[in-house]
């Protein structure tokens, strides 16, 4: 980490952060988090904790007329054990909504997963590093430096070469998206180029990201977050995270749903609220979880475990599920006229399966992530879908 004695030292506040529901000072400096404290109290594994904590769509945002900008953070990478280790994160800068400038931060803390199923780890201690961004465009405009959505990202000190000033009050709406590890960004090459936010860029409104990787299993504590988070619009992507872990049979997961929506309808009564059926994964649309890792020819794939004759006592696959989605929904609208239900093979189907196929069979690539992104725009920001006269 180098320090350039030429540039202006900024505290990083929470004033500057947008997308985080809470925000942790360490010994380092401040950690976003996307689930508040009282909700990290109940997490039960380390895969959520961890989740929450990479910072899918965060973003550092101010303004100023600098055309340097360093940001010095130790990042923790996730590795697996005998395999390569990832391409570091990436930091992009947007000046005034455009894309100016990417960066990534070598080095920093190592978390070392031992065993792919139950997640065991080892932590390696790391250096601090600097994300920087030169030949900026000149003049006053608004920055955001979006954090990297892959790795936990602990932010110590922002430098520029003129003064810095808190973001000007934007008037645009707030969408509050849960989801899963589609949503969270697996396989996405950029922070913003993750679907959710590809799809708030397309619908012109500010984001805030619960996509969380294989942590998406109807928990209270997620849907007391959302319900006590300021939001106009909310989608809740349900399902692939129930079927891939088996987490319930359908007995338990009809009443969890209605549980979820009651508490987000505690805090949003009337917002446009949007639930959306598992995307297209042919693993599981038939064939009941557990998932599990399979390294045959030396790349990582997935593969589902359950017998699809035990869908008759109440197994789950996805197209199990979308059909209880639909029919949840459909009963709940006649007293909630702002809910809404999608498919969500609408926005990745049969044929962007045949187009894009799912390199690892459940996560889509970055092409796969913008088809998702402009879908969901299309269907749910545009025309007449349910966000769209929100919006305008």
């Amino acid at each position: 980490m180098h320090t350039n004695e030429n540039l202006i030292t900024t505290p990083v506040t929470e004033e500057l952060l947008r997308g985080a529901l809470d925000v942790e000072r360490t010994h380092h400096g401040l950690l976003p988090h996307r689930l508040p404290a009282a909700a990290r109290r109940q997490i039960p594994d380390e895969q959520l904790a961890t989740a929450e904590a990479q910072p899918s769509g965060v973003r550092l945002t101010f303004r100023t007329r600098a055309t340097t900008v360093e940001l010095d953070t130790l990042p923790t990478k996730r590795v697996y054990r005998g395999f390569p280790p990832p391409a570091d994160g990436v930091y992009d800068l947007l000046a005034d909504g455009r894309l100016a400038a990417r960066a990534t931060v070598a080095g920093g803390n190592v978390r070392e997963i031992t065993d792919m199923v139950t997640q065991a780890s080892e932590l390696h201690e790391g250096p601090a590093g600097t994300a920087r961004f030169g030949e900026l465009p000149p003049g006053e405009k608004e920055v955001e430096i979006w954090l990297p959505h892959n790795e936990i990202t602990e932010v110590i000190a922002l430098r520029t070469d003129a003064p810095v000033e808190p973001p000007a009050p934007r008037d645009r709406k707030v969408w509050l998206h849960h989801g899963s590890s589609i949503s969270h960004g697996s396989n996405a090459a950029y922070p913003t180029e993750v679907w959710p936010a590809l799809a708030a860029t397309a619908g012109g409104v500010e984001l805030v990201n619960l996509g969380f990787g294989g942590s998406a299993l109807l928990d209270p504590f997620t849907a007391r977050a959302m319900r006590d988070t300021p939001a106009d619009l909310i989608s809740l992507k349900i399902g692939i995270n129930i079927v891939n872990t088996d987490a319930m049979r359908l007995r338990a997961f009809t009443p969890a749903v209605h549980g979820f929506l009651d508490i987000v309808r505690e805090g949003h009564p009337t917002a446009p609220l949007l639930v959306v059926s598992p995307v297209l994964c042919p693993v599981q649309e038939d064939t009941p979880g557990p998932l599990v890792p399979d390294f045959d020819g030396g790349t990582l794939r997935f593969r589902a475990t359950g017998d699809p004759a035990e869908r008759a006592a109440g197994r789950l696959t996805l197209n199990v599920i979308r059909d209880e989605l639909a029919r949840i929904v459909a009963r709940r609208a006649a007293d909630d006229p702002n809910l809404h239900y999608l498919d969500g093979r609408e926005l990745y189907g049969a044929a962007d399966y045949a187009e894009l196929p799912l390199p690892d069979e459940v996560h889509p690539d970055p092409a796969g992530h913008r088809r998702i992104g402009e879908n969901f725009a299309r269907l749910v920001f545009a025309g007449t879908g349910p966000f769209a006269t929100a919006t305008r």
